[in-house]
């Protein structure tokens, strides 16, 4: 018999509910109501939405830096970047500068909105002597292709008359040329990667403008003018930065933000899941000896073994022979899928028929009782190996 459990906490967050740190936590609250001995690692997961900073700042015993940037709409707004315990290592939210919830609904057009306020947050986090940065692209209002950054790190992005270009995407139908003497020094011996889940070309039918701008408040008829400004774009970085961005998987996230970062900033362009899972260190921890994986979502469905936290988790487990249990807040149509993927068994936290608005209010406890309801289902097996 196994004479102390040992136990790894992995959730990812239970959107617009709980973050994965506080998942992780009443996850936890109910495992030691069976187990109060057990040896527990707690590692909330993020991919490169929201969350990515604090996740990684906690899990590292880093720390959280606040500054002033400009917003997406030109305003200046409260942004923060966390360094990591390294004291090396920035990471960057561009929702905390660029994100679709600072602009109100009827205020959104991603031809005027602007990356600058993450380009700010990059140059405040090289200024504090990071020489990694991590930039994690989901959330954004912007469909800039991530030229307001450029220009936030030094980058010139001039018209045909040598001035400035406007910001937003209306900015790069102006685009003539882009002079980045002002940037190389800047970024000489810092390493960028791009926490990125997304596999969409800069433009295109699968680009930025058509699939993610009409949440970003794009009209049908804007479409095509978005679509033009950053193929347009795309040109003028091959011509004059010698980077061919407009196909790489995921030059679209963002806005285009993932073909700016590797146009002007070298980035490299990575699976959120991968780069947070490498960055805690979690497969080294399941192979110090392990009995149990515990990971989670709000809905496990078809769409979770493309890359998810979970099966991220998961695939880890597996190699080391270690099993792996999902707490969920729902089970979506597909999810049997999982179980080809390194999930071994799924228990959905809610117990009884609720209204959804009900059950996430009501989650750190239903998480609390569901860990419980699985661990008696752990001590049982557990007795029954002896």
């Amino acid at each position: 018999m196994v004479s102390v459990l040992k136990i790894v906490i992995a959730p990812d967050s239970f959107k617009e509910s709980l973050d994965a740190s506080q998942v992780a936590l009443f996850i936890e609250e109910g495992v030691r109501e069976i187990f109060p001995s057990a040896e527990i690692v707690r590692a909330p997961l993020a991919d490169g939405g929201e969350g990515l900073a604090r996740t990684l700042v906690e899990a590292t015993g880093g720390r959280i830096l606040h500054k002033v940037v400009t917003g997406p709409l030109g305003e200046k707004t409260e942004g923060f970047f966390g360094i990591l315990g390294d004291g090396k290592t920035a990471v960057i939210e561009t929702a905390a500068a660029s994100g679709l919830p600072l602009v109100p609904p009827d205020k959104r057009n991603p031809m005027l909105t602007t990356t600058f306020g993450t380009g700010e947050l990059i140059l405040a986090a090289i200024k504090e002597g990071c020489r990694k940065i991590v930039v994690g692209i989901g959330g954004s209002a912007t469909n800039d292709g991530g030229a307001g950054m450029a220009q936030a790190l030094g980058a010139r992005l001039l018209d045909k008359k040598g001035c400035d270009i406007h910001p937003g995407a209306q900015g790069l139908l102006e685009l003539d040329r882009i002079d980045v003497s002002g940037l190389k020094g800047l970024l000489h011996g810092i390493e960028v990667s791009v926490a990125c889940d997304v596999d969409n070309p800069l433009y295109g039918p699968k680009g930025a403008a058509a699939v993610y701008g009409p949440q970003k408040g794009a009209s049908p008829a804007m479409i095509p003018v978005l679509d033009g400004a950053l193929r347009h774009y795309a040109e003028i970085i091959k011509d004059h930065l010698g980077k061919d961005v407009a196909h790489i998987p995921g030059a679209g996230a963002a806005g285009g933000l993932g073909a700016g970062l590797v146009g002007f900033c070298d980035a490299v362009l990575k699976r959120g899941t991968g780069l947070v899972l490498g960055i805690l260190q979690l497969e080294a921890t399941i192979a110090s000896g392990v009995d149990l994986v515990i990971t989670g979502e709000g809905e496990i469905n078809w769409q979770t073994v493309y890359g998810k936290a979970p099966i991220g988790v998961a695939s880890l487990a597996k190699k080391h022979d270690v099993p792996v249990l999902a707490l969920v807040g729902a089970v979506g149509k597909g999810a049997d899928l999982v179980y080809e993927h390194g999930i071994d068994a799924i228990m959905p936290i809610v117990p009884r028929p609720i209204a959804l608005q009900q059950a996430m209010a009501e989650a750190p406890g239903l998480l609390r009782e569901a860990a419980a309801r699985a661990m008696r289902l752990v001590r049982i097996n557990l007795k029954t190996a002896e």
